[in-house]
């Protein structure tokens, strides 16, 4: 089990499968996105935003927006991390870990054809 220190540093990575976007990992709980607006070729606003993740938040604690400029977005990110942070708890960062552990399992088993056990449940249900 990983434990989250106010020391650890987020660390960023490109998307693999979306060009010009970078998710944000603290460890290994992914916590946000940076990423090229797309679908509006005309708009000003070129990049967005988002902190936050589920489970281990709620949807109303998240924050996001829009900014011209990839440097703009990351000095936004980086604020509304240090808000949004403050209020996680360690068992906040089990919570996404364990649900990406069960989907996980659950893909693997539907990939082999198995069924999940019947006493198996989705960590936040």
């Amino acid at each position: 089990m990983s434990v989250m220190t106010p020391n650890e540093t987020l660390t960023r990575r490109r998307d693999p499968h979306r060009a010009n976007c970078w998710l944000i990992y603290l460890g290994d709980v992914h916590v946000g996105t940076i990423a090229r607006a797309v679908g509006t070729p005309n708009a000003t606003t070129q990049w967005k935003w988002h902190v936050g993740f589920y489970p281990g938040s709620n949807p109303r604690e998240q924050c996001w927006g829009t900014t011209a400029t990839f440097e703009e977005a990351r000095a936004h990110f980086e604020r509304a991390w240090m808000v949004f942070s403050a209020g996680r708890t360690e068992a906040d960062y089990q919570a996404w870990r364990d649900q990406r552990d069960w989907t996980a399992e659950k893909y693997r088993r539907f990939d082999r054809g198995e069924p999940m056990p019947r006493d198996r449940r989705a960590p936040h249900g």
